[in-house]
């Protein structure tokens, strides 16, 4: 097992790593920022190291400062979390180059997967059915164009080294496709420093749809399905599993040809392929090659600790764990709780939290990093906790979480507490009767 490890993160995802390092009695290093010093990630880690200013390219975005910090502190291994560089393919190859263990698949499937187009090409290849649309990267108007009357419109424009809603752009005909493929251009650029934009057939009422895996290279296990159709503008708001519209058919169906196709990449640790699920019929989307916000749904479902699992393999370089061990019990839910205001177009709302009390009980997790007197800055993501309940059926959970949403209070800032009570209570919710655009059309906000 491992001497050491630095935790390349902050917020929930870090306390989360930490945690299951201290139940493997693996020491910790937490990195910060200057405006983080008091963080619940740099509480817990039995070391801190400030890494540099508030703005994320000068500290979790410094990779030069995070190697130096593996250096000063002797950790032997990385742990990137959630978002910042966790797929960056440069940064787990400089890491592996200093023979530092990174815990998550190899900088060369990093970069396959990491690129949409390419991991579509690799998802057809190894059987997966793809969204119609463009073989590659649009090059010109005139081939969007052609592209476009082949598959129809409305369709999406998307930013090759895309993600989180950035770089995309939907077109209902012909006279927008000129404005917003030079957007979605722009927009690429901008965010992910490559401006390679392809195109996909649009759906108008899929739901969202992915399957957690855990893999060693030679063994690949499914933690079965999450169902993540409640949107804003591409983020999700709420997760559950297993998600309420698949057949036992389909479901089984969609899980072994995920199974099928990663055990075939040479993959290593925790990962997410998703869907479009439109119809009866299921589109590989893409893959996430690192654990995601939402792993605590596959989690308490499953029975299975996914961080320590990414541990494990990393170290041991195979899973102990057969597709037997993990059984699935009930229905989980999950609602990301944000420093939002949605009465004011879900501005950040940065601040310290004067009153927190968190929701406990029965089949009640709450994943997160604030405390009373903690500050919410207004330079990282806006989430701040996730609260997780399980039932025995939908119904059950569903009623655990209002009842928790209930108990949640959170004073000194806004959150979007509020809007999961709107949507968790709403009829349509309750029936499993919307898609991912469902919350635009009921007007939510």
């Amino acid at each position: 097992m491992f001497k050491k490890i630095l935790v390349a993160n902050r917020g929930e995802i870090a306390v989360r790593i930490i945690r299951a390092c201290k139940e493997l009695n693996i020491p910790t290093v937490a990195i910060h920022s200057d405006v983080d010093s008091e963080s619940m990630h740099v509480r817990l880690a039995d070391e801190s190291i400030c890494i540099g200013s508030h703005k994320p390219q000068n500290s979790y975005l410094n990779i030069a400062a995070i190697m130096t910090a593996i250096d000063v502190t002797g950790a032997d291994a990385v742990h990137p979390g959630y978002g910042f560089l966790s797929e960056n393919y440069r940064f787990a190859e400089i890491v592996t180059k200093n023979k530092i263990k990174f815990i998550g698949p190899s900088a060369e499937i990093m970069k396959k997967m990491g690129d949409k187009i390419e991991a579509k090409k690799t998802a057809k290849k190894l059987g997966l059915p793809i969204i119609e649309g463009s073989e590659g990267v649009i090059n010109s108007l005139d081939e969007a164009k052609k592209i476009c009357s082949n598959i129809g419109y409305p369709v999406l424009i998307k930013a090759s080294a895309g993600g989180g809603g950035k770089g995309m752009r939907l077109v209902k005909n012909e006279k927008e496709l000129k404005d917003n493929l030079s957007i979605a251009k722009q927009e690429a650029k901008k965010y992910f420093s490559n401006e390679e934009v392809y195109i996909e057939k649009y759906f108008n009422e899929p739901r969202h749809i992915e399957v957690q895996i855990l893999s060693d290279k030679k063994t690949t296990l499914h933690m079965g399905e999450r169902d993540c159709t409640v949107q804003r503008k591409h983020q999700k708001l709420i997760e559950e599993s297993p998600s309420p519209v698949l057949d036992e058919s389909t479901r089984n169906d969609l899980l072994k040809k995920t199974v099928d196709m990663v055990s075939k990449l040479n993959y290593e640790g925790a990962g997410t392929v998703e869907f479009i699920y439109d119809k009866g019929k299921f589109f590989f989307l893409e893959m996430n090659t690192r654990i995601q916000v939402e792993h605590p749904v596959s989690e308490i479902r499953g029975g299975i600790d996914i961080v320590k699992e990414q541990i494990k393999i990393a170290s041991k370089g195979k899973t102990s764990l057969k597709q037997s061990d993990i059984s699935f019990r009930g229905h989980v839910i999950e609602c990301r709780i944000n420093a939002e205001d949605p009465s004011n177009n879900f501005q950040p709302s940065p601040g310290t939290i004067s009153v927190c009390h968190l929701p406990s009980g029965f089949r009640t997790r709450v994943d997160g990093a604030i405390f009373q007197g903690c500050k919410i800055t207004p330079y990282y993501d806006s989430l701040i906790c996730k609260l997780i309940c399980q039932g025995r059926d939908r119904e059950e959970a569903i009623q655990r979480i209002q009842r928790s949403l209930d108990e949640f209070v959170i004073e000194g800032i806004a959150t979007t507490i509020d809007l999961h009570k709107k949507i968790i209570n709403h009829k349509k919710f309750i029936s499993s009767d919307f898609d991912v655009n469902w919350l635009v059309k009921e007007n939510f906000y």
